[in-house]
């Protein structure tokens, strides 16, 4: 199926590349981590997205800066992806669209989702983090992400290198040696070995915890069970922060699941009857009872469903942080929510955080 590419400009000038394919509802992709719009045709990790995906839907994918078609020289930058994909859904020209948002992917669906809540219509999430590895809290993740950055300047696009070998093997370990060579070729033709180390500390550097709870729009989660490249506990976190988010879990170890295993046909099947749904309100209303809860308490539970954090908390409520702090240990408990996580999608189910209104002092 031939693409259009066609060109747009973002708010800083940088100019970005996307692609048109297909034909039915709009569904936007995020640019991941390796992205170039001609090559990903023949990439045997992205080709079965983009036939299976273009067959049903106006697929529309661009290569963020730094990378593929795109701007090479521009400025580098979470912030940057977001003018990007800001960019191209103007350019697109549909009032509102569906989006997929794949691993590295993840974190910029959700940012733009809960900064644009009346563009995006429904939001997919597969094998996606709220926290990149230089974020979170597990010291071997670190490790295993410094330790990589080195082997990406070293190897990177060398057939034959450690790198090559290592990289394919986190992504699709079950993949064949062919596989290995079109991860090879796809980091030649992306970018530069310089470019590409930068863009993984930015990646890894990531934090979208604060934007998942303002998330309006209905939101699917996928994972597979043992994905070494964002580990399924990673993605079960988000889906906690994300009101009313559905999480489901496919057997699998590949991270780019391959099209003979039995959990592509199941990813694509539940990707195509969530998209169908049409659009039934976003949040579901539980039967979490606010009774309980004293005036303040329920204050401090509203401003936790915004994803403020305590100290954003204290100062809104005129309190001290350690206040604070007691004031959610007993709300948990009286909520029976077992963390911060699970009081926020309990809080945003009961009709609490939506309008970012907390009562002034």
């Amino acid at each position: 199926m031939k693409q259009d590419i066609r060109f747009c400009t973002a708010s800083d000038g940088a100019r970005i590349a996307y692609a048109v394919v297909g034909s039915g509802a709009p569904l936007l992709m995020p640019a991941t981590w390796l992205s170039h719009l001609e090559h990903q045709w023949k990439s045997l990790a992205w080709r079965p997205w983009l036939e299976t995906l273009s067959q049903k839907y106006t697929l529309l994918r661009y290569d963020s800066r730094g990378c593929g078609l795109s701007d090479r020289d521009a400025e580098l930058s979470f912030e940057g992806w977001m003018r990007d994909i800001e960019a191209v859904a103007d350019a697109t020209g549909f009032p509102q669209l569906n989006i997929l948002a794949t691993c590295w992917g993840g974190p910029i669906g959700v940012e733009y989702a809960a900064r644009h809540p009346q563009r995006v219509k429904r939001l997919v999430l597969y094998g996606a983090y709220a926290q990149g590895r230089l974020q979170g809290s597990r010291p071997m993740e670190k490790e295993d992400a410094r330790l990589l950055l080195e082997m990406t300047k070293l190897g990177w696009g060398q057939e034959n290198h450690a790198f090559c070998r290592v990289w394919g093997s986190f992504f699709q370990p079950g993949g064949t040696l062919a596989h290995f060579r079109s991860w090879a070729e796809q980091q030649q033709l992306s970018t530069s070995a310089q470019t590409a180390a930068r863009l993984l500390q930015i990646g890894w550097e990531t934090d979208v915890r604060a934007a998942a709870p303002k998330i309006q729009c209905p939101t699917l989660a996928l994972h597979v069970a043992r994905d070494t490249v964002v580990p399924i506990e990673v993605g079960r976190e988000l889906a906690c922060l994300i009101p009313g988010c559905r999480f489901v879990q496919f057997d699998g170890e590949n991270h780019m699941p391959l099209v003979e295993e039995p959990a592509w046909p199941k990813i694509v099947a539940a990707i195509d009857e969530f998209l169908a749904q049409g659009g039934e309100a976003a949040v579901p209303r539980g039967d979490l009872s606010l009774d309980e809860l004293t005036t303040r308490e329920r204050e401090v539970l509203d401003a936790i469903a915004q994803g403020l954090d305590n100290n954003e908390i204290a100062m809104a409520l005129g309190m001290s942080e350690k206040t604070v702090r007691n004031h959610i240990t007993r709300v948990l408990d009286k909520i029976g929510a077992e963390h911060r996580y699970q009081a926020i999608v309990r809080a945003r189910e009961a009709g609490l955080g939506l309008k970012n209104s907390i009562p002034a002092q």
